[in-house]
């Protein structure tokens, strides 16, 4: 079974390397990147390469392959969250002169899942793109509501970026600061990842209550005012809180369903 998982991570490892910097690979850059021998590498590449998830042209490296758009199709039409958020995306773009946008935390990345945008107010960082994970309101959404165990290796490995815009110069300023946005209920970030941009943020829970996602606005600061903002701020807090309602609704349900060996005894 050890055999088995390392096996499976040596093959992960392979998919990983595909990202914005690099987005073909030959063969013998992955040796040089990963250590692999070739005989190893080339029964790895086989095994992707049949299930749909590399694939490659005469001459050409690999890229991702078709299964990945496939999944991709498959996660939005199955993903809890992301169904669970709709609504309150399109409430949000139709409101307000905003981009809103859904986005999931996972293995130390923010990564945007959804969006809707009815104006030209577009994101910066669209569907499937990740976030930079110290700036934005988004980021602070995440770490301000992470136990301290995890909160604390983030910001001692961000601390140059989280002083830079401003929420303190020592770990216990910003752990104050990120103390009193969770207060607040929601996060607000001013021109930190888009110049001219203002972000607003809440977290979505699972249901050990750490935050798994988090729902956004963003729109220009010009369109903004006061009134706009604290009616803005109201409803991305209420459309985490309702999606995390759902979600926590639904996981009760499923517990609450008898097995089909239950239901059987019964009959």
């Amino acid at each position: 079974m050890s055999e088995d998982r390392s096996t499976l991570a040596r093959t992960l490892a392979i998919l990983e390397l595909f990202d914005e910097t690099r987005l073909e690979w030959t063969p013998e850059q992955m040796i040089e990147t990963l250590g692999y021998s070739r005989p190893t590498l080339y029964r790895y590449l086989k095994t992707l390469r049949e299930a749909g998830l590399l694939t490659s042209l005469p001459g050409a490296g690999f890229t991702l392959g078709p299964k990945v758009v496939e999944m991709d199709f498959l996660l939005r039409k199955s993903d809890p969250i992301t169904l669970g958020a709709q609504p309150h995306l399109d409430h949000l773009a139709e409101t307000y002169p905003c981009t809103a946008l859904l986005t999931r935390w996972y293995g130390g990345r923010i990564l945007c899942v959804a969006s809707e945008c009815r104006t030209t107010s577009a994101s910066s960082y669209p569907r499937g793109r990740p976030m930079p994970l110290a700036r934005g309101a988004i980021s602070r959404a995440i770490m301000a509501w992470l136990p301290r165990r995890q909160a604390l290796p983030l910001i001692e490995a961000n601390m140059s970026d989280l002083t830079e815009i401003g929420l303190g110069t020592t770990r216990e300023d910003i752990q104050k600061s990120l103390r009193e946005i969770r207060r607040s209920g929601v996060a607000v970030a001013r021109g930190e990842v888009t110049r001219g941009v203002v972000g607003i943020a809440a977290p979505i829970f699972d249901s050990a209550q750490a935050p798994i996602a988090v729902i956004c606005a963003t729109t220009p600061s010009e369109l903004l005012n006061d009134t706009a903002e604290a009616a803005l701020c109201d409803d991305i807090r209420d459309a985490a809180t309702r999606i995390t309602s759902a979600l926590q609704d639904r996981r009760a349900g499923t517990d609450a369903a008898p097995s089909s060996a239950e239901t059987a005894e019964t009959h």
